[in-house]
C-alpha cells in the first residue's frame, strides 16, 4: 500500500486493516495520531476506528494510558499466520537440525502482552529435560527469551516496565532490582543475545537470539534451554553461531 493515501481514498471498510497494519509495521505502542500521519483520515475518524478496534479487542491500552499496543484478538491471529501449516514444517526442519547440533531442547517463542509464549520446540532425546510444552507462557524478566523481547523496547517503555513489574524471584539468581535488570537488558542490546543463568529455573540455563521480521525487527526468539548438569553458559554461548544461522532460516521463511 503507497504512503500517498488521502481519507477521500481509502475505502471505508479499508480503514480497519489499515489501522492494523500501521500498528504493526510501527512495532511499539503508537497513539492514533502516530497512524494518522501515514492515513490522514480525519482526526474524528481515526478515534472512532481505535475506539472500535479495542472493543473488539484487536487492541489495548499500553501501560501509559495513551498509546495502544496489540490486543489479544491481534496477537492471536499473528500467532495464527507464523503457525500456518505452509512453513511449519520447513520451520520444524530448522528446529530439528539445531537440535540435533546442540543437542538440547530448542524454541521458538512469541511476545505476548505480559510474558513470552512458546509457539514451537523440538525436544532433546535426553531422559533429563525441562518440561515447557508448547502454549506455555514464561515471564520477560527472568528468561532468555524475555530478555532479548525487552532489548526490543525504547528505553523508556523497558524503564516503565522495570519499575513496574512485580519482579519475583523465582531462584536466587533472579534479577529483582529494576536497574539491574535495566543494565542487563542493556547488555543483551548490545551483545544481540540473551541468557537465563539459572534464573527462571534452578538447574536450568538458556541463551536467546531474535529472529527478525524483512525490517529487521524481532518477531519471535530462538532459544535453547539445558539442564546446568550437562551445559554451563560458556558451554552455550558455543552455539552461538549454529543458534543465529538457525534463526536466518527461520526469518527467510516468515519474510519469502
Amino acid at each position: 500500500m503507497t504512503k500517498d493515501l488521502s481519507s477521500d481514498t481509502i475505502p471505508t471498510n479499508l480503514r480497519l486493516l489499515l489501522v492494523l497494519e500501521e500498528v504493526a509495521r510501527a512495532g511499539v505502542p503508537v497513539t492514533p495520531t502516530d497512524v494518522n500521519i501515514q492515513l490522514g483520515l480525519p482526526k474524528p475518524t481515526i478515534h472512532r476506528l481505535f475506539a472500535t478496534l479495542e472493543d473488539e479487542g484487536f487492541l489495548q491500552h499500553d501501560i501509559d494510558g495513551r498509546a495502544y499496543s496489540p490486543g489479544h484478538r491481534f496477537r492471536q491471529m499473528a500467532t495464527g499466520v507464523l503457525s500456518s501449516l505452509r512453513i511449519r514444517a520447513a520451520r520444524l526442519a530448522v528446529l530439528r537440525k539445531l537440535s540435533a547440533t546442540v543437542g538440547e531442547t530448542c524454541n521458538i517463542a512469541l511476545p505476548d502482552r505480559d510474558a513470552m509464549i512458546y509457539l514451537e520446540r523440538i525436544e532433546t532425546e535426553w531422559p533429563l529435560r525441562i518440561q515447557l510444552p508448547i502454549g506455555t507462557t514464561v515471564p520477560f524478566y527472568c528468561t532468555a527469551s524475555g530478555k532479548m523481547y525487552l532489548s526490543t523496547l525504547p528505553k523508556s517503555h523497558l524503564a516503565r516496565y522495570a519499575t513496574s513489574e512485580t519482579l519475583k524471584a523465582n531462584t536466587d539468581n533472579t534479577i529483582t532490582d529494576p536497574d539491574t535488570l535495566i543494565q542487563a537488558i542493556d547488555n543483551v542490546r548490545k551483545n544481540g543475545y540473551s541468557f537465563d543463568d539459572e534464573e527462571f529455573m534452578d538447574g536450568m540455563i538458556a541463551v536467546a537470539v531474535p529472529i527478525p521480521d524483512g525490517s529487521g525487527r524481532m518477531v519471535a526468539t530462538l532459544s535453547f534451554h539445558a539442564p546446568t548438569i550437562r551445559f554451563s553458559i560458556k558451554k552455550a554461548l558455543e552455539f552461538l553461531p549454529a543458534l543465529r544461522s538457525a534463526a536466518a532460516d527461520l526469518a527467510s521463511l516468515l519474510n519469502d
